[in-house]
């Protein structure tokens, strides 16, 4: 069964940092990435990367503080958040693609993670 499964989100103070995980079993995707919802707004892309190859597309609130890296030999995708914000306060998602090489596009992910709360106090 295809599944991806997050780790890695909890509570931090402003300015601290976390590491996301997303462990893909059962397939090989195009593309991974990382969109985030918080509490009344709507899901927003964060970053994605291209399986082969690497390229990566940032969303430009977490440029310069966010790296995302993927472990293709363990299937495992990443997210290094650094100098974390409140703002940045939000449920975390990891997605894969089978179609697109990376996309803004929620609606071009296949699959998607259950989610990891990450919440920043101030």
């Amino acid at each position: 069964q295809v599944q991806l499964v997050e780790s890695g989100g909890g509570l931090v103070q402003a300015g601290g940092s976390l590491r996301l995980s997303c462990a893909a079993s059962g397939h090989t995707f195009r593309s991974m990435g990382w969109f985030r919802q918080a509490p009344g707004k709507e899901r927003e892309f964060v970053v994605s990367i291209r399986t082969f190859g690497g390229n990566t597309d940032y969303a430009d609130s977490v440029k310069g503080r966010f790296t995302v890296s993927r472990d293709n030999a363990k299937n495992t995708l990443y997210l290094q958040m650094n100098s974390l914000k409140p703002e940045d306060t939000a449920k975390y998602y990891c997605a894969a693609s089978t179609q697109f090489d990376y996309t803004r596009s929620g609606g071009a992910y296949d699959l998607w993670g259950q989610g990891t709360q990450v919440t920043v106090s101030s």
